[in-house]
């Protein structure tokens, strides 16, 4: 199935070890950031899981480059720099 689809540019905000280890991941996978977000929020809103286990083997490995310890637990708690 191909649909065509119209996508838009954004600025979204993110911590930036995060990002990283968006990039790093997106690169593993040929893909754009965009597409690898796109991926994950679909799957998340049918409320599967995005990654294969040798996907998560990589993400814990760029994690661990990027020294990126956070769980999701700690998505509701973060705080600026200067807040």
């Amino acid at each position: 199935m191909s649909e065509r689809i119209e996508r838009t540019q954004t600025g979204i905000r993110i911590e930036k070890r995060l990002l990283k280890v968006l990039k790093g991941l997106a690169e593993s996978l040929d893909m754009s950031v965009g597409d690898l977000i796109e991926g994950i929020a679909l799957h998340s809103f049918e409320n599967k899981p995005p990654f294969s286990p040798e996907t998560l083997k990589k993400i814990s490995q760029l994690k661990e480059v990027y020294e990126l310890d956070w769980t999701a637990e700690h998505s509701h708690k973060f705080k600026e720099i200067g807040e």
